[in-house]
């Protein structure tokens, strides 16, 4: 009897119609086609559209899409996690939104925020409970509403966030695939460069706070930067390096989709070549919470039994790691 390992056992993502072009945003706030892709990679990012929708409306798509590839029926879900920076409000959780639309009515649930790391924080913390051996099917969603919380009208910020969500079915496996190991790290003190200033306890909602525009992203892009190239790839080549990997063994880096340039650093410090790195934040924008579910969504029909895969992440907070993944399924075999 193997160690159990919590494995993925299928993947769904989804993102809005809308498309929102930099042609369109220049239009908006003063920026140019080329002033973005020089400097983040983004061509375009999709938009949630619609009076009261919420976060929730786009994970719902996503999970009901899993359960449909999964032949899963909502009654054997044991647990739902979301990794979330948006959630549709304060209370109850979005976590719990999403499993009432879905019918998942036998499980327990709740939302994690570790700004853009949401997601591998909430895989590492899944795979726990399956681990445990009391858990056997748990989904881990990570989505994001950004447009919700981005200011229009500042160049440096609104060019980079779009909406989307991606959801991943957790099961036991003793054949030694699934997540095997994992690096998470936080340091508060980053805080300060990457936040929303208003709209928690510390300053409530009231029109002083919606006058001052700060219920939006607040971010000061260089020492973001600075820090999410120099952790991302640390934690990444330390996960090579205590298992073994090598750049001709492993298959992919999922990377989060933050900017071109820091996926690019990162891919080069682990001695990778592109063709192994998963990008599609030209698309898609920094989606937050759901920019390495869609990344694996898309990449789903290349990826084989077996493969070594390293996903890192860096997000508010500030928050950042890495898990080493062994694939569980030939993609190209679901329907």
């Amino acid at each position: 009897m193997g160690k159990i390992t919590a494995a993925i056992t299928g993947i769904a993502g989804y993102a809005p119609d809308y498309i929102l072009t930099n042609e369109e945003l220049s239009k908006m706030v003063d920026t140019t086609d080329e002033w973005i892709m020089t400097r983040i990679g983004i061509k375009e990012r999709r938009i949630l559209k619609g009076e009261g929708k919420g976060t929730s409306d786009i994970a719902t798509q996503a999970v009901l899409e899993l359960l449909r590839k999964t032949k899963t029926h909502p009654d054997e879900i044991d647990m739902l996690i979301c990794g979330i920076v948006t959630p549709d409000m304060q209370f109850p959780a979005t976590a719990n939104i999403i499993s009432d639309k879905v019918g998942i009515k036998n499980a327990f649930g709740y939302d994690l925020n570790a700004g853009c790391s949401s997601f591998i924080y909430a895989l590492v913390t899944a795979s726990k409970f399956i681990e445990s051996g009391t858990h056997k099917k748990v989904i881990v969603v990570g989505a994001d509403k950004m447009s919700s919380i981005t200011d229009y009208t500042d160049r440096a910020t609104c060019p980079i966030f779009g909406d989307g969500a991606g959801a991943v079915l957790l099961e036991p496996c003793k054949d030694g695939f699934g997540v095997i190991d994992s690096l998470m790290k936080v340091d508060g003190s980053g805080r300060k460069y990457l936040h929303q200033v208003a709209g928690g306890s510390m300053y409530p909602a009231s029109i002083e706070t919606v006058n001052k525009r700060q219920h939006y992203i607040y971010q000061e892009g260089q020492p973001v930067f600075k820090a999410a190239v120099s952790n991302m790839a640390d934690t990444a080549v330390e996960m090579m390096n205590r298992n073994n990997l090598t750049p001709e063994n492993l298959a992919w880096l999922v990377p989060h989709q933050a900017n071109m340039r820091i996926i690019e650093a990162t891919g080069n410090r682990m001695g990778l070549s592109k063709d192994k790195v998963m990008i599609n934040i030209q698309k898609y924008g920094n989606t937050t919470s759901a920019t390495i579910p869609l990344c694996l969504w898309e990449w789903e029909s290349q990826l084989r039994k077996g493969d070594n895969l390293i996903l890192a992440t860096f997000g508010a907070g500030f928050t950042w790691g890495a898990v080493y993944l062994k694939w569980a399924y030939d993609g190209d075999k679901v329907k």
